[in-house]
């Protein structure tokens, strides 16, 4: 599968941006991308359009080391809105502040949805608040294959109006300062720093990952996979609380969970599988007291105990496990590893247990067991 390389360029009244990071990749012999976005205000919209689509100095970039050209058009130069859908301007209030973390994290979140992608993400341009939320929505969202960078341009250089990228060939400018001094554009230097970051995608809701999410919604579930697990059982509901969601379990599914909570919290050694043929009686006991305790006497309990009558059997204990690891897992993505019940030791000592501490675990109501 063919991996499209896409460059993600944060930028506002300096579009220079996108030319430098495109020759320092160009420079450290790296591919260059196929396409080309931009993300900016509305007056770093007409600054972008103007200078560097059809004769401006991005086509001049590509004829001067003679690349092939990428996508890029004034579709691909994306202005960021305020609250009501209106152009942004700049950033003037908290308002302002919390569309521009909205948008960028939406285009972010929808740049990294296709696997067959690799994205480079430069927060070389635009104010420092565009920077930090570029920067921070692709922690949140990025991919092992994708990448931030900013770009170092030497001095004389930095920001200079009529400085784009180093020419390979001689061409005077003369100093963006009093002093007016001459400057070749070919002696510039560029550098592509790279930075570091955190990728905490595998902390998110499947829901946050593909359908549309403010950035502070983003952050919340990534926060909340990262902090300790922690588990409520409110036995009168019948659900679980884990990782700040409600989940609903069947009676019979719950009582096998809070067996094994139990055995863990009285230091009994973790159940076994029963073996094919060979129901476990002393299991058996154990869960229906847990049933009976949550269920009462009446709702499924003749029924249960037609299942168990002769013990707790392999296909019992298997369906249980697996129906609650499946909820489990539907609700919690990947944070649900700290409470799924999973096997311990090779087979045929192999036993099963949830990974949580005694002090993890709270009851709402107390139960007989």
């Amino acid at each position: 599968m063919k991996t499209t390389n896409l460059l993600l360029v944060v930028t506002g009244l300096s579009p220079q941006v996108v030319t430098e990071t495109l020759f320092a990749l160009h420079q450290q012999g790296e591919p260059l991308p196929e396409a080309i976005h931009i993300l900016t205000t509305a007056e770093g919209y007409q600054r972008a359009r103007l200078t560097l689509i059809n004769d401006g100095w991005l086509g001049r970039f590509y004829d001067d080391y003679q690349l092939p050209k990428p996508a890029f058009s004034e579709h691909h130069i994306h202005v960021l809105e305020q609250a009501d859908r209106t152009p942004l301007a700049d950033i003037r209030s908290q308002a302002d502040n919390q569309a521009i973390a909205d948008g960028i994290t939406e285009w972010i979140r929808q740049l990294t949805e296709a696997p067959d992608t690799k994205l480079h993400v430069s927060i070389a341009g635009g104010r420092k608040t565009m920077g930090f939320y570029a920067g921070y929505a692709l922690s949140l969202y990025g991919r092992p294959q994708d990448r931030l960078s900013h770009v170092l341009v030497s001095a004389d250089y930095e920001s200079h109006p009529q400085f784009y990228y180093p020419t390979p060939y001689s061409q005077v400018i003369y100093g963006n300062d009093p002093s007016r001094k001459p400057l070749d554009t070919q002696n510039a230097e560029v550098i592509l720093a790279d930075i570091a970051f955190v990728r905490l995608r595998h902390g998110l809701d499947q829901a946050l990952l593909e359908g549309k999410s403010s950035f502070s919604s983003s952050v919340a579930m990534a926060q909340q996979a990262l902090n300790p697990p922690h588990l409520t059982i409110v036995v009168k509901t019948r659900e679980l609380i884990a990782n700040g969601k409600f989940i609903k379990l069947s009676p019979a599914d719950l009582s096998f969970y809070l067996w094994l909570l139990h055995r863990q919290q009285t230091n009994q050694m973790a159940p076994k599988c029963p073996s094919d043929g060979a129901p476990d009686s002393g299991y058996a006991a154990e869960y229906l007291s847990h049933y009976r305790a949550i269920n009462g006497e009446l709702g499924g309990v003749d029924r249960t105990l037609s299942h168990l009558q002769n013990g707790m059997s392999k296909s019992f204990f298997e369906q249980r496990k697996s129906r609650i690891n499946k909820i489990l897992t539907a609700n919690l993505q990947q944070a649900a590893q700290a409470y799924l019940i999973i096997p311990v030791g090779r087979r045929p000592l192999t036993r099963y247990q949830i990974m949580l501490q005694n002090e993890q675990i709270h009851y709402q109501q107390e139960i007989n067991g």
